[in-house]
């Protein structure tokens, strides 16, 4: 069962991973065929199919040019609070 929940624990973390260098990519022009490209997409394919659902229910707030997408946010700290409890289940 250990081993079960510490591969689990892996997989969520890579997982928060990716969403952080998705965030901090977003945050810069990207280039179409650059190699910050390549990787923004990869991410974008690993990530969405948990955010997508949840931005559906937590549409993205703000006006104008800002917007801030809190779905986003509610994906990471339930991840890290998936985390958290599959830890503390191990113990």
């Amino acid at each position: 069962m250990h081993a079960i929940g510490f591969l689990l624990v892996f997989v969520l973390t890579l997982f928060v991973i990716c969403l952080f260098l998705r965030a901090i990519l977003s945050w810069f022009p990207i280039s179409y065929g650059s190699t910050a490209h390549r990787i923004n997409s990869i991410l974008v394919r690993v990530t969405e199919p948990i955010v997508a659902p949840v931005r559906r229910v937590i549409p993205p707030v703000g006006g104008g040019s800002v917007r801030i997408d809190l779905s986003f946010m509610v994906v990471v700290f339930a991840t890290l609070f998936a985390i958290r409890l599959i830890s503390s289940a191990m113990l």
